[in-house]
């Protein structure tokens, strides 16, 4: 692809996406914003309706406790009567004022009628036969509950309310029933907004007890699947903006839902301006990005011709630019570079080829592991004739340590083999000390197979012999440990010496300050290069007894290297 279109497809693709994310963003945004009101509206709507219900339930209960605590109505449903105008006068002194005034002042009250298994005579509907009512399935229920009781079906539209009488001497069983219109009772739910919602209510056994709905589209009518709220309510959530209440006392739960249809079209032009928009800006911006990506790549190409007739030997190639951009100033130092090439190729470049030439070849004669090898298994040979096993001991130290430190030209060693570099060094550190120091190894052997740089562990042997065990002021034999664990995804050494220790002052620039020769600083930075900042060394120290230093690089198989 030709730098110019690189440029286009770039900056098109780099401006393109934060239009087309904050446009995506603005136009799902309106549809989240409206749905999220609209929940707000529903749930507002339906707290409102809950309180009413509410309000409406506790009056009706406070009126139908008034009769069943009422102790005339207790005495009088359980007592033995011996002729009609005794009973006679409990229906109309008693019975009759409790029983009739209510449903005369509260409208949507249409009856209130107690059954009585005593052997009285029926009074219209304010007193009847239990008999009348004992085959309702809701009756057993009523009996073993000491508390009212709501009755209500969708199917036939009624709504009771029932109360069991308490009785003492339990000679008799008394129910009051109040009726309660239900058109009335529910009024509040065809007025919760003027069309397209739909709300619908279950007892507590889950049966439906009020539904209602009202669509502009006759489409929808009927859509909404009410049995699934009982069963599977979160998959109505992806059609239907759903609020749900209860009414904690008697175990009612209402639905109040809208289809988000009805949502999605009220903000169909907003979307549409929002589409646009974005459409719009695109075109604009790659019209722009076009003829901008044509001024800027135009010298550029111009330099490309003049870069291949140079390619293919033509040094004579002159390139001007009157420019004073970036582009123009590249164009003159190109010019430039021409010029000065042909000087070095006339002058120099030659000469100087030929020279590095015989240096690397001289330089490669030095450098011969080979003869260095055989001269330390020269060495070892002649020691063991001779019985020098100290000699003997330290060229195979030496063959080893230069063995793992030359590592064939390469940078990157097994962990087992950084490990014989340092524990070699130490051997012929204690040879060269007369054994004046200890040495303990805590390593973690399941490691070893594991690859790292190398030469990153003996810098920091060598400070602690040289700077710690050599410097210790008191009389207990010097120590050094090295340690190596494995924790989570990472290799940790340790090098620890109970040596002199480190000033605090210096502690805090050991990592930052320059030293002669291959120091600590030196391994802190390779190890970041190659690894990562959040790797490397730390120190910890107190003067007197002990400094370590803890290395921590990442951990890496042979295959990913």
């Amino acid at each position: 692809m030709k730098f110019r279109k690189k440029v286009l497809l770039i900056c098109i693709v780099a401006s393109c996406l934060p239009i087309i994310t904050l446009g995506g963003m603005w136009y799902y945004q309106i549809q989240d914003s409206l749905v999220a009101r609209e929940n707000e509206n529903l749930s507002e709507a339906l707290n409102q309706s809950i309180l009413n219900i509410d309000y409406k339930l506790n009056n009706y209960v406070n009126i139908i406790n008034q009769i069943v605590w009422n102790d005339e109505i207790k005495n009088g449903l359980t007592a033995e009567y011996n002729n009609n105008f005794e009973m006679y006068k409990f229906y109309n002194d008693t019975l009759a004022p409790l029983l009739v005034t209510p449903p005369t002042l509260q409208t949507d009250i249409d009856s209130i009628t107690i059954y009585t298994d005593n052997q009285m005579n029926p009074y219209g509907q304010l007193l009847r036969p239990l008999t009348d009512i004992n085959q309702n399935s809701w009756f057993d229920s009523i009996m073993d509950s000491n508390q009212p009781n709501l009755i209500a079906s969708s199917d036939d539209e009624t709504f009771k309310l029932i109360y069991k009488i308490f009785d003492e001497s339990r000679t008799f069983n008394n129910i009051v029933q109040m009726e309660i219109n239900y058109q009335q009772f529910f009024a509040s739910m065809p007025s919760l907004f003027e069309e397209d919602y739909g709300v619908v209510i279950f007892d507590n056994d889950k049966k439906p007890v009020y539904s209602y709905e009202t669509f502009s589209d006759t489409n929808l009518a009927g859509q909404f699947p009410s049995s699934k709220l009982v069963e599977d309510k979160d998959s109505l959530e992806s059609d239907f903006v759903l609020q749900q209440a209860e009414l904690p006392s008697y175990g009612w739960t209402v639905y109040l839902y809208r289809p988000t249809d009805i949502i999605s079209a009220a903000t169909l032009p907003m979307r549409i301006t929002v589409v646009l928009v974005i459409f719009l800006s695109i075109a604009i911006m790659a019209v722009s990005i076009y003829l901008l990506a044509k001024v800027v790549v135009r010298p550029l190409e111009k330099l490309s011709k003049n870069m291949e007739k140079i390619e293919k030997g033509d040094l004579t190639v002159s390139v001007f630019n009157s420019g004073t951009d970036e582009i123009g100033n590249l164009i003159k130092q190109f010019g430039n570079m021409v010029n000065k090439l042909n000087d070095m190729i006339d002058q120099v470049y030659k000469s100087k080829i030929a020279q590095q030439e015989y240096e690397m070849k001289a330089l490669q004669a030095q450098i011969n592991p080979h003869f260095f090898y055989n001269s330390l298994s020269l060495i070892n040979s002649k020691a063991i004739m001779a019985e020098q096993e100290d000699i003997s001991q330290m060229a195979q130290h030496l063959s080893t340590f230069y063995r793992t430190t030359l590592n064939k030209g390469r940078s990157i060693v097994e962990v087992e083999k950084e490990l014989e570099n340092v524990i070699s060094y130490i051997n012929i550190q204690q040879l060269m000390h007369s054994n004046s120091f200890d040495v303990y190894y805590e390593l973690d052997k399941s490691v070893y197979h594991y690859i790292m740089l190398n030469l990153l562990l003996q810098p920091l042997v060598e400070n602690a012999i040289n700077h710690g065990i050599d410097h210790k002021e008191s009389s207990d034999r010097g120590k050094l440990i090295i340690k190596l664990k494995k924790i989570e995804n990472t290799l940790e050494f340790s090098v620890i010496d109970n040596g002199a220790g480190i000033d605090p002052t210096k502690l805090q620039s050991i990592l930052t300050t320059k030293t002669e020769g291959y120091g600590v600083r030196n391994v802190h930075n390779r190890v970041q290069l190659y690894y990562g900042s959040s790797y490397g060394l730390t120190y910890e120290s107190e003067m007197g007894h002990y400094t370590k230093v803890t290395l921590v690089i990442p951990i890496v198989h042979g295959e990913e290297q």
